[in-house]
């Protein structure tokens, strides 16, 4: 695990009059009145042990499709989207995406309450299970936007924008954060970016307090920093140290508040020490680059329950070979290119499948280059996957 050790006086428990004065700030709210969500018809309960974050570009709804192939209860997140651009935009494209995602939450960026309500009111009739508010994307493009993770400093405001969408929709409402913001023009960065002290802790807390009390139903919080201003995404991701020690502090402090981990989890071994303590965890681009490591992290899942409770009546857990998943996206490819789709929309999302074994490169440029082709269709993902079987 990728753990920085705390600095002095952050790790162990709160002093007990903090956290009794944090903790008598929040109201109980029924978790379980809005743990399950209306889909096609039926009830579907919302499973936060694995999840796959909101990434830009990335988690469009092919992606999404081809995901949920490792399994049915992997939480899904689209791109962030606008609720300006929900609100005067091409709405339907926007959140169109297919029943066989579920469950799919819909990710929103925003920092004003009326619009952020009516996008999530129309976020809950497209039938997505959960509303999240984007509070961690550093990049310079949302902060002149005023949101993303600029808003851990508006503790206040955040907490009205959950609190309007959680009056506008009985579904649940989370917030995806940061443990923390610091400014890059600040002569002290490199000091700074690498300290959290019980200041740090407290804002922390305090942003907590409000978005819980405001109603959100669970947090994912990224363990690192935010660094505002000309840091890059990849700066935001390499240079602030994970820790996960932090988000777990937090998460004995509020034990009532479901915790979601995220930020640098890349192996099994890292979310299955993370699950002993987080209410799940949820990966990024390792999910993206390397999908089959989802695949792996069920199989030990599946494994841990069966030992645990041999006698119990369950489904074994069976991943689907690298042939299956191409056999499940030729299929799919063939619909959508019948919709006017174009083939590489949907292979780009197929590249890191196979990965460090031989044969890897040639079915990553088979799939790159082939997609491009004007003959192209669905059965280049069906020759690729007798590429991967025979490698």
């Amino acid at each position: 695990m990728i753990l920085v050790e705390p600095t002095a006086g952050t790790g162990g428990p709160r002093p007990a009059a903090r956290r009794a004065f944090t903790i008598g700030k929040m109201p109980p709210v029924d978790h379980a009145a809005k743990t399950s969500v209306m889909t096609d018809g039926y009830r579907e309960a919302i499973n936060r042990n694995v999840s796959v974050a909101p990434m830009l570009d990335w988690t469009d709804r092919h992606c999404r499709y081809f995901l949920r192939g490792f399994s049915p209860d992997l939480l899904l997140y689209t791109e962030m989207v606008t609720a300006s651009a929900i609100l005067r935009g091409d709405r339907e494209k926007l959140l169109e995406y297919s029943s066989e995602e579920h469950p799919v939450a819909l990710q929103l960026g925003g920092c004003e309450p009326d619009y952020l309500a009516a996008s999530a009111r129309y976020g809950a009739e497209w039938g997505y299970g959960e509303i999240n508010l984007n509070c961690g994307c550093p990049s310079d493009k949302v902060q002149k936007g005023a949101f993303g993770a600029c808003l851990m400093n508006e503790p206040d405001l955040v907490a009205d924008c959950v609190a309007a969408m959680c009056e506008a929709v009985d579904l649940p409402v989370t917030v995806k954060m940061r443990i923390g913001t610091l400014r890059s023009n600040r002569r002290d960065l490199d000091e700074a970016v690498q300290r959290f002290d019980e200041a740090d802790y407290d804002k922390l807390c305090d942003f907590l307090v409000a978005v819980r009390a405001a109603g959100a139903d669970c947090v994912i919080v990224h363990a690192r920093r935010a660094v505002l201003g000309n840091w890059s995404p990849a700066d935001n991701r390499e240079i602030p140290p994970l820790r996960y020690d932090i988000v777990r502090r937090l998460k004995e402090d509020f034990p009532d508040m479901p915790v979601v981990l995220n930020g640098g989890l890349k192996t099994v071994a890292q979310s299955l020490e993370a699950l002993d303590w987080a209410d799940g965890v949820m990966l990024g681009r390792e999910a993206y680059h390397r999908p089959m490591v989802l695949g792996e992290i069920y199989a030990a899942l599946d494994e841990a329950a069966a030992a645990f409770d041999p006698a119990a009546p369950r489904v074994p857990y069976r991943p689907l070979t690298v042939a299956e998943h191409l056999e499940r996206m030729a299929e799919y490819a063939e619909r959508e290119m019948i919709k006017g789709e174009r083939l590489p929309a949907i292979t780009r999302h197929l590249l890191g499948l196979l990965s460090h074994t031989p044969g890897a490169r040639e079915y990553r440029r088979m799939l790159s280059e082939g997609a491009r082709e004007p003959t192209a269709g669905p059965e280049l993902i069906l020759r690729a996957a007798e590429l991967a079987t025979a490698a």
